[in-house]
């Protein structure tokens, strides 16, 4: 049977407040192209502190879906291999609660929230499959056909899922005890003010609607990326509908020839983090269950709640500091996060120490070589940065990620850990270069779109 969701402050506080108590992060060390990495990952993920806690961790986040759930996504990047064998069926069972598989709830129950809005569906459905084909982490989404014909999804809020959200939100102290003790740049009450924006347009499923339907035009006849468009006059403030994507999931990617998910890795790299060099924004929530196989080819993309629009000085501050990171520039990349306030001059941090943290998460698309992107390099990759206390890098716990950039490093993991459940191949600095340096493209993919732009 499922549980209702808990709604309230002092409930959810509640439960929020026993995990805080209960976890303790863990660290790995060396850098993403030493084996040493994996190594020292599968250490600390073998200890049974850290086995529990994150087995706690997903346990609660996953059932009390909304705001709380989002925060334990990041776990789905967590490689299995990387588990002791004794706890990995487990490990994988409660790991798919937070990606495609999360527990649904029956239509009897979704059905009010609908003909609130509609009345009778039969005024805009001619056809509606109360079976859903997805469920996330505010919502549901079923198939259905309107009256014009047109097939479309449509994503449903749970039921009280705006309470849940708005008591996770005033329990924000609790969770900066679960980013901090996670990740320790989460720090400062602009992060926290941040994550509260961000979280809260995701319940507005009528902004969530534009959006879709402004990137749906950007990628309109594109050869390799197909975003379904909001069928605006449809949508409602709890619910989006969408053209139906006739596709496959993520599951069937990882069943693909290795040229076939080398070409898809690609699209996701460039889909989730060149959109932010080249455009301006980017979504900020990669994750499986929000990337599709479409029957013609292309790689689909949904879910365009957590949609993220920078600056543009802020994002060639990240430009800066990426050049200055590959080009092995210690002394000028320290002086580009200290002028940024992210490292603390009195901290001592030393200009290596600095060069060296960065490439310990991120070499695989700062070094200029072939990498195949597995989960259990991103695993090794995240483990490292996410808590630089337990690592050689321990001066790194003083620093303080800016507001601005919390959800484009959020984007950055994501993306690497989804790239590393579908072990992809790829020179994925040759990639960057293009919006890093200006450099012309060396991958067919890259060819195409420049061609294209120049046509």
């Amino acid at each position: 049977m499922v549980k209702r969701i808990p709604k309230g402050r002092v409930a959810r506080g509640r439960k929020l407040g026993m995990l805080a108590a209960g976890q303790a992060a863990r660290g790995a060390t060396a850098r993403l192209s030493m084996i040493g990495r994996s190594e020292r990952a599968r250490e600390v993920l073998a200890q049974r502190s850290t086995l529990d806690a994150a087995e706690q961790l997903v346990d609660v986040l996953g059932s009390m879906k909304g705001a709380a759930m989002k925060l334990g996504q990041m776990l789905s990047v967590l490689d299995l291999e990387l588990v002791p064998e004794s706890h990995r069926e487990r490990f994988r069972a409660k790991l798919a609660v937070l990606q495609d598989q999360v527990q649904v709830l029956p239509f009897a129950t979704m059905r009010g929230e609908l003909e609130a809005e509609y009345g009778s569906l039969s005024t805009v459905f001619r056809d509606f499959d109360e079976e859903p084909i997805a469920a996330a982490s505010i919502g549901q989404v079923y198939r259905a056909v309107l009256r014009d014909g047109r097939q479309v999804a449509v994503k449903v809020q749970y039921p009280g899922v705006e309470k849940a959200i708005q008591s996770d939100l005033r329990n924000l102290a609790l969770f900066a005890k679960l980013w901090t003790s996670m990740w320790p740049a989460l720090n400062g009450g602009g992060v926290i003010e941040e994550v509260r924006k961000n979280l809260e347009s995701e319940l507005d499923y009528r902004q969530e609607a534009h959006v879709q339907h402004l990137v749906a035009e950007q990628y309109r006849g594109h050869p390799f990326i197909v975003v379904p468009d909001s069928v605006l006059e449809h949508c409602r403030d709890r619910i989006l509908v969408t053209e139906y994507l006739d596709s496959k999931p993520f599951s069937h990617m990882k069943t693909l020839p290795d040229a076939q998910r080398d070409h898809i890795g690609e699209l996701i790299y460039r889909f989730y983090l060149g959109s932010l060099f080249e455009r301006g924004e980017f979504c900020g929530d990669p994750h499986p269950g929000n990337i599709l196989l479409a029957a013609d080819g292309r790689v689909g993309f949904i879910d365009f709640g957590l949609y993220n629009r920078m600056d543009a000085a802020d994002i060639e501050f990240e430009r800066q500091v990426a050049r200055a990171a590959c080009e092995r520039r210690a002394e000028d990349l320290h002086a580009l996060l200290a002028g940024r306030g992210i490292i603390d001059p009195a901290a001592e941090v030393e200009p290596a120490e600095c060069l060296e943290y960065i490439w310990a998460a991120s070499a695989w698309n700062l070094a200029d070589e072939e990498i195949t992107i597995t989960s259990e390099l991103a695993t090794g990759a995240l483990v490292s940065a996410i808590d630089p206390r337990a690592s050689e890098f321990r001066a790194m716990r003083h620093q303080m990620l800016p507001p601005e950039h919390v959800f484009s490093r959020r984007a950055d993991f994501m993306t690497f850990g989804v790239l590393g459940q579908l072990v992809v191949t790829g020179n994925w600095h040759r990639i960057a270069r293009e919006w890093l340096y200006g450099d012309p493209p060396v991958t067919s993919i890259g060819q195409v779109l420049a061609a294209r732009a120049t046509a």
